[in-house]
Formats: C-alpha cells, structure tokens, sequence
C-alpha cells in the first residue's frame, strides 16, 4: 500500500522526533543546590572511572569499543582511545595508572600531565583471576601502605551443585567470592602470590579504602532465585524483595557469610540459606559479619566513594555515595546514586536518594527503555562528582553552587 505524500511527510517527521528525543540526555534530579553537566555521550561500556589531579578523566570499558580500544582518556574535551583488555577498574596510584581485565590487573605510567603516553606497553601487576563468565568485574583498591585489593566474584550464584543443594563447605570461597590483596607495586604477581583479606562477599563489584578510618568497604551485591527454586518458602514478592544488598566495613580475616546466610533487611536478620536447611526464618551466621547498612534487594551496587572535597555542603564530607546499577521492586526505583552519611567513620543516618532519573523513565509505571545505567564514581580536584553508566555510555559531571 502507498503513502500519499502527507502520511510520508508525518511518518518523517514523526522519526526525526523520536531519533531526536533518544539523542536527548536525561534530566537529573539533584538535591537543592546541585547540577549537572554531560560531558560525553555514546562512550561505551564506561564501568568504572578516576581522575588525575590536572582533571584527566580515565574510563575502563567492558567490552571493546568499535575502535578495539578498552580504555578512553578525556582531556579538555578530547578524547583518546587505547589498550585492548575491556574490564571494570581502574585507578590512580604511585604515578601510575591502574586498570582491569576480567583477569588480570596491569598499569602505565603517567607523565607529569597525568597522561598515558607509552599505551602499548602496560606492567603486568596480577593475572590468574578466576573468570568463569558471570560477576567476573575486577574492581580494586589501594590501602596507601603498599597493598592493592581487588574482588573476585562467584560465578555460582548460591554455591549449588547439579543436584540444587549447596556444597559444603563451599570450595569456591577458595578462589571467589571475596576480596584478595596483592603488593600494589611488585610486577608479574599470580593469583597464587595474593592473600584472601576477606571472604564471604559473593560479588562485591563496589569496593574502595577509606583513608579516613584507614580501612575497607565494600556494597554486594545480593543473591536471587528463592521463589524459584524455593517456592515452598518463599512467595514471588518475597524473592523479588529479598535479599538485602549489603555495605561492609572489612578487617583482615573477616567473614561477610555467603553462601551459607544472607541478610534480610525486612526482618533484619542474617537468615540461613535454603541450599543450607534454611526455610526463610531460621537464622545463622552467628559468626558472620553484620552489614552497616541493608538496601532494598537487586539495586546492583556498582560503585563506592567516600567524599573528602569541599565542594559540597558539610553533610557530605566523609560520606559515601554509591552507584546502583539496577532497581528494585520493592521501592520502584532504581539506576539511581545514592548517598549514605557517615560521622567519625560509621553511618550516621538513614540513606538517601541524592542523584535520581538516570533510567529517564518513571520506573513505576515505564513508558519506554532505559536510557542510562550509573555504574563508576569518581571525584575531581575541585570535589566535583562524576558519574559514568555502561548502557548509554554517558559520563556526567554533578557541581554544587550555594
């Protein structure tokens, strides 16, 4: 069937209108005070970032841009792409800046702009991380004393063998589902060199040291598949709101309990895992670290950043932001960042809400796709906030003018 000319005419329109409003980028919505900026668009899979004190902007990809580069450099509002390893991390230490694979964690040097200027010859630091495909993100840390820490994920969801049950012990937490910590420093280190710090974390994508209680923190990702497996305990509303995702303070040794617990921040308890007797009231874990702080379930925590600038009011120095990369059914909100605030190194408060609508749709009743992801923070010489998502491949810049 044939178009008159007036139907042609209205159908082009109507898909300039569409391509422009996809073009568009979406309103944050800030606290009082606050704005925000794009400073790129269409980067990529942007994971996590960092910035260099001259405001050189670093960003780590997961998957090869159409270039076959896995890292971007932003200065001045150009940009250059280089390496070849698509990944999660990335950070700044010693002169050097540090990036990820799914395997591996290696580093160039940085000149006295803070630029990559030898991109084909990165130090190798650590290889040999277990990567099986699933929550594979190489995110890491450094303690300032030498130590670098970095997560490996489990790829095995409840530590569940072919039969449904859980194996116990769970022979992955020998290799996964905890953070390990290497020299920040020696070159050419295997898995085998590292040393489990802390365990029980099945995959604690956001992880940072906090320079000022001179520890580590992590936000973790909870499990899934209760209803599922488990319908006889849990209803469909229960597996959608359950489990907690979890912020930690770690110490050396510690044990965060997976996968033999969970937290239920309904009931705010630690409770026993189907896979290990458990029925949806029992408890366990009484050895088990207890979280600072239990979000809703399945908000993805994907970044943590404790904010020592002096840009923003008074009531965020010291706190933490945190990067969720999902949403939750429970509260009909999601792909948001967060902000918990923190007095003399523990929470001090309920968190917050404090950087909203990146999906760019109302969640609770979607009119169309998801348009922005937030995945890394990073904070820039001046305390400005950036943020970055892997699914519109934006980075954005949040400034605060009283």
């Amino acid at each position: 069937m044939k178009l008159n000319h007036s139907l042609k005419l209205l159908f082009c329109l109507l898909l300039i209108g569409l391509s422009s409003h996809a073009q568009e980028s979406v309103q944050l919505i800030l606290p009082e005070g606050f704005q925000s900026e794009v400073l790129g668009k269409d980067l990529g899979k942007t994971r996590h970032l960092t910035v260099t004190d001259q405001g050189v902007i670093y960003l780590n990809r997961s998957k090869l841009a159409e270039d076959g580069s896995s890292l971007l450099m932003i200065k001045g509002g150009k940009t250059k792409s280089f390496g070849t390893l698509p990944g999660t991390g990335v950070e700044l230490h010693n002169g050097y800046l540090y990036a990820s694979s799914n395997s591996a964690i290696y580093r160039y040097p940085l000149n006295s702009d803070g630029e990559v200027t030898d991109t084909q010859h990165p130090e190798l630091i650590v290889s040999g991380l277990a990567d099986h495909g699933r929550d594979n993100a190489k995110p890491f840390t450094f303690d300032g004393k030498g130590n670098l820490y970095v997560t490996i994920g489990s790829w095995n969801d409840p530590c569940r063998d072919e039969t449904g049950k859980g194996i116990m012990p769970c022979t992955i937490l020998d290799s996964a589902g905890g953070i390990w910590q290497f020299s920040a420093d020696q070159t050419n280190q295997d898995f085998e060199d590292g040393k489990r710090y802390a365990t029980g974390v099945k995959n604690a994508v956001a992880l940072t040291w906090n320079h000022q209680t001179q520890s580590l923190f992590t936000a973790v990702h909870g499990r899934g598949q209760f209803h599922d497996k488990y319908p006889q305990y849990y209803t469909a509303q229960q597996s959608a709101e359950l489990p907690a995702e979890t912020l930690y303070e770690l110490q050396d040794g510690d044990d965060a309990g997976w996968p033999y617990i969970y937290y239920d921040q309904l009931q705010k308890k630690k409770i026993q895992a189907p896979e290990y007797g458990g029925d949806g009231k029992k408890t366990g874990g009484e050895n088990a670290l207890d979280p600072l702080v239990a979000f809703p379930a399945h908000l993805g925590p994907n970044d943590l950043l404790f904010y020592t600038g002096k840009m923003f009011p008074k009531k965020y120095r010291n706190g933490a932001f945190v990067a969720f990369h999902g949403q939750s059914p429970e509260l009909k909100k999601g792909y948001l960042v967060a902000f918990v605030p923190f007095k003399k190194g523990k929470p001090s408060g309920n968190w917050e809400i404090f950087a909203d609508n990146f999906a760019g749709v109302d969640l609770a009743a979607p009119t169309g796709p998801i348009q922005h992801r937030p995945c890394g923070l990073a904070q820039g010489p001046d305390g400005a906030l950036y943020v970055c998502d892997d699914l519109g491949g934006t980075l954005f810049k949040i400034t605060y003018e009283k």
